[in-house]
């Protein structure tokens, strides 16, 4: 009843008044106005301006019908026989496809016929002459015939009567993998299309239409829209997918809409509409090609060849340019470049249809938290907490940017918490105040006023201990690590930063299974599962990050040997080996240490177990090893072998030592079947001291093993040699086939 008494008196008129705020702020966040939109993007824009994407080196090309193509040619816009001679000669320099940020809507004015006919006053000779010639028109089409061109399309909102879309020129097939997303994606009643007989001959059609967000920024592009009820594909995504053989293209969707297109053999994540966040690079000039130059021929040899090619404009008097989440103008066609870009570079930015869930549940949190915590705390300790959450949730949102790509919004939770942390801390300190006016005037004049102060502040109190649960504990340790250091004698910032470099694959192998880490030494790691937080699979969970580690530890190697090369160093280059010991068991785990200082850590006999186990891996040429109690509950699931029967180094009491070697995909393999059923044949054999039997089976063993990618010799000879000692040295007849380890 007093616990009871206490919550209803914490749970005052302020916390009341903070839960309507909240609830607001919420209804607030769903409504999503525009307001709200431009704050959001213009925190997505200042991430980009922090932090552009790289100007890599990509296959993508612009030829540019710049200021100095119309002072060359002439204005705009040019005879389609023109026109022709660019797509002729951007072929023929080695363009694998080209895609027009143009439309041709209309018939050539400049075209021969049109000019007998429009100039009456002709000799009758030109002008037969002039009809002779071919349709400018047609030429285009024929040189557009020759080559894999995508024509341009745009989309238009239109109140009055629909254009009419023609049933002529390529079809595309295309799947929903999921639901109908249809009524999801963008929509446009009108399309404005090319002439029949060009859009006959090319070879994709791409709608070229960018919408601005409400503050007139281009952030978005449409990768798929529907347009007077046909899906389509974008100008540079259309572009991708008739480069590398056409073909279908399928849109991904779920409940929330649209989450990706696959095109080209890859997935592009998209937004629930299906548009994508381009990440944006500076405008350089590096990607243009003026097309005067293609028409000239001045064009370096092979600066064409192999690239996919984007005709467009930036000629001023054109005014084809768009504001940019950089805070600069950007040319059209430059925008479906960058698109791209990101596409081949895989750098697209990432609003996930999760990300209003991740955002609603953040604001909800976090108020919750301020809510909780204000009341609780003085004015110091309020400001404290709402700088380090409010800073803590932008970093977050920065970091999953700046890492992952992934945009959440940092604005309107970091406006909820300030809000409401403003909110509590005004009614905390008019709390505050009241309550220690109450103490004041109560105790003031029986106890000293060092006394009344602390009854006033109530201060939060930080206890040690722990508790007992069974954890499946991991240490994980460098082989060589001391040749690897004496190489790094003379740069030790380049042992810092592989170390720094290595700890982080390994971390990331044991936080993306739900591990723990309990402490870095050196170059070893510790780590546990099943605490602070349950989980009912921590033996399992241990198993796949210890396999996850050793994956990506060779793929670190492989990255640091490919970096090696191409620098073309001459200094010596050793390889990074992990030992990896697993054990599972009763544990004391909790807080740790001293009253002023004091760590999240783990104790007991399986911890020690655990370390030994590690110190195992280099004695049987194994990467892994498993204590008895980890690898009962796996063994009839991931590929593991019994190695041994041992006495570790400080325990009498023997040990079943495992080998771990693979998942589920590696234990479902006849040859590992084979090989499991050997090794158990020849263990039973040693320890029935059948020594000729032992000998047989570790033969077969060995030949067994070149069957699977692992290196087994180590193991191989340890009981060679073990076989060959018992025959100079035979052992006694109670025997109990125990080895003890002398070493950790």
């Amino acid at each position: 009843m007093r616990s009871l008494r206490w919550i209803i008196r914490k749970f005052d008129w302020a916390r009341i008044m903070a839960l309507c705020i909240l609830t607001v702020l919420v209804m607030i966040r769903l409504w999503d106005h525009e307001f709200v939109q431009t704050f959001r993007s213009q925190a997505f824009d200042l991430y980009q301006q922090t932090k552009p994407r790289e100007i890599g080196n990509f296959p993508v090309t612009i030829i540019d019908v710049d200021d100095r193509s119309l002072e060359e040619v002439g204005q705009w816009p040019w005879p389609r026989t023109t026109m022709a001679a660019l797509v002729d000669k951007t072929t023929q320099a080695g363009a694998v496809a080209i895609a027009f940020d143009i439309i041709f809507a209309d018939p050539d004015r400049l075209s021969p016929e049109v000019i007998a006919a429009d100039n009456a006053s002709l000799p009758q000779a030109v002008r037969d002459a002039l009809s002779a010639l071919p349709n400018s028109d047609s030429v285009l089409a024929a040189s557009m015939s020759r080559a894999k061109v995508i024509v341009g399309e745009t989309s238009i909102r239109s109140a009055g009567d629909q254009l009419e879309v023609r049933a002529d020129g390529p079809k595309v097939e295309y799947a929903f993998l999921g639901p109908d997303p249809t009524k999801m994606m963008m929509q446009f009643p009108d399309l404005l299309q090319n002439l029949p007989q060009i859009d006959a001959m090319a070879s994709g059609r791409g709608v070229f239409t960018v919408r601005p967000d409400p503050d007139g920024v281009f952030r978005r592009v449409p990768l798929v829209m529907s347009v007077q009820g046909q899906v389509r594909l974008g100008l540079s995504v259309e572009l991708l997918r008739v480069a590398t053989g056409g073909g279908a293209f399928a849109v991904r969707s779920n409940a929330a809409g649209i989450d990706g297109v696959v095109v080209a053999r890859q997935l592009v994540e998209t937004y629930r509409d299906g548009s994508v966040w381009p990440y944006f690079s500076p405008t350089s000039r590096t990607r243009y090609v003026s097309a005067s130059d293609v028409l000239a021929g001045r064009v370096p040899a092979n600066r064409l060849a192999g690239q996919l090619v984007l005709v467009g404009t930036s000629a001023i008097g054109l005014e084809d340019f768009r504001a940019t989440p950089l805070g600069t103008a950007m040319a059209g066609v430059e925008i479906h470049a960058q698109v791209l870009e990101n596409i081949l570079g895989k750098t697209m930015l990432v609003r996930p249809n999760y990300a209003i869930a991740v955002e609603l549940v953040t604001v909800v949190l976090l108020g919750l938290l301020m809510i909780i915590l204000v009341p609780m705390l003085g004015a110091a300790w309020t400001l404290i907490a709402t700088v380090l959450v409010m800073s803590g949730y932008v970093f977050g949102s920065y970091y999953a940017f700046s890492s992952a790509r992934i945009l959440l919004d940092p604005t309107f939770p970091t406006f909820a918490v300030v809000l409401i942390a403003m909110f509590m801390a005004t009614a905390n300190y008019l709390r505050e105040e009241r309550e220690r006016r109450q103490i004041r005037g109560a105790f003031g004049q029986y106890v000293s006023p060092d006394l009344v102060n602390q009854l006033s502040e109530d201060p939060d109190r930080l206890i040690l201990g722990g508790e007992r649960r069974p954890l499946s504990i991991l240490f994980s340790d460098v082989r060589g690590f001391t040749t690897i250091s004496e190489s790094f004698k003379d740069n030790p910032a380049g042992l810092t930063v592989l170390m720094n470099r290595f700890l982080t694959v390994l971390s990331n192998a044991i936080l993306h299974h739900g591990g723990t880490i309990d402490k870095f030494m050196g170059d070893a790691v510790m780590a546990f599962w099943n605490a602070p937080l349950d989980h009912d699979d921590h033996v399992r969970s241990s198993c796949r990050a210890a396999l996850k580690m050793l994956d990506d530890v060779e793929a670190l190697n492989i990255a640091r040997e490919t970096q090696h090369r191409d620098e073309a160093s001459n200094e010596v280059l050793h390889r990074i080996d992990v030992g990896i010991g697993i054990n599972t068991g009763d544990c004391v785990v909790g807080n740790m240490g001293s009253d002023t200082r004091f760590d999240y850590t783990a104790l007991g006999d399986a911890v020690n177990l655990a370390s030994r186990l590690e110190g195992q891996s280099k004695t049987y040429g194994v990467g892994i090893i498993l204590g008895g109690p980890t690898a009962e509950p796996v063994a009839d699931e991931f590929a593991v072998l019994e190695l041994d029967l041992i006495r570790v180094k400080g325990k009498n009491e023997p040990a079943q030592v495992f080998g771990l070697f693979g998942d589920e995909t590696l234990y479902a393999k006849p040859e590992f079947q084979r090989l499991a059923q050997i090794n158990a044949s020849m263990l039973a054999a040693y320890r029935g001291q059948d020594w000729t039997g032992a000998a047989e089976h570790l033969s077969a063993f060995e030949e067994a093993a070149k069957a699977l990618p692992f290196n087994f010799e180590t193991y191989v000879t340890l009981y060679r040699d073990r076989l060959s000692e018992i025959q100079d040295s035979p052992v006694d007849a109670d025997w109990d086939g125990v080895f003890t380890a002398t070493s950790k």
